[in-house]
């Protein structure tokens, strides 16, 4: 992936979170990483609503990281959402949880995900998936 292509991590942990920052770091990856609590708020940056309008400080993302169990609206609820965007149908997005539920990665293909990424549960597994995710 392109070192100025923006990535943005969808994800309601905080603990996830920092681990995925502190792997983006330790992995050398230098792609800026917006972060977004909830799937309303992915929603509302990917579409430029108030207060992600500005794109020079919030770009489109080039790789929309979904966490699948958030509040108010779901990672479910974004590809949906995002598939139906002509503008954005051609976004590859990737599905990164907790979850191994057949059903759940059925779904989310069904709907549009380009993979589907269970969090490792350890800071090393951690650096060798987003060194991965980058290859996108």
């Amino acid at each position: 992936m392109n070192d100025g292509a923006t990535i943005l991590l969808a994800e309601d942990r905080e603990n996830d979170i920092i681990l995925i920052q502190r792997a983006f770091a330790k992995g050398g990856i230098r792609n800026p990483l917006f972060v977004v609590r909830d799937g309303e708020e992915a929603i509302n940056y990917l579409s430029g609503v108030f207060p992600f309008s500005d794109r020079v400080c919030f770009p489109i993302p080039a790789l929309p990281l979904l966490d699948l169990k958030m509040p108010r609206s779901d990672g479910f609820d974004v590809l949906r959402w995002l598939k139906a965007q002509p503008d954005l149908v051609p976004m590859r997005v990737v599905v990164l949880t907790s979850s191994e539920d057949i059903r759940d990665v059925t779904r989310a293909y069904q709907l549009g995900a380009n993979s589907f990424l269970v969090k490792p549960l350890d800071f090393h597994n951690t650096i060798a998936m987003v060194e991965t995710i980058t290859d996108y």
